[in-house]
């Protein structure tokens, strides 16, 4: 009974670490100032996170995949890779 509560407290908790991580890549995803292959990156990651096949630890492995991965480009504008690397450290608390 207990362990069912605190799962379900955790389950609430992962859910608004994505609703935030989701909210940054809108932002990212939606700047005509950033390159078009990161805005891309960004919907990449958000569809990873709204995926409901997978539990929420997997969904945000997925999308800090995604992230890594683009992390890489020289053309990204600083303030971009500031926000995505926030979102990354808001997606890396979300454990099974």
């Amino acid at each position: 009974m207990v362990t069912t509560v605190v799962r379900k407290k955790k389950l609430e908790e992962y859910e608004e670490r994505i609703k935030q991580a989701m909210a940054v890549l809108t932002e990212v995803s939606e700047d005509t100032t950033t390159p078009r292959n990161i805005r891309r990156a960004a919907k990449d990651s958000m569809d990873a996170l709204q995926t409901n096949e997978f539990t929420p630890a997997v969904r945000a492995s997925n999308a800090i995949s995604i992230l890594d991965e683009i992390l890489q480009d020289p053309n990204m504008p600083p303030y971009t890779r500031v926000k995505l690397w926030n979102v990354m450290s808001i997606l890396e608390a979300i454990k099974d």
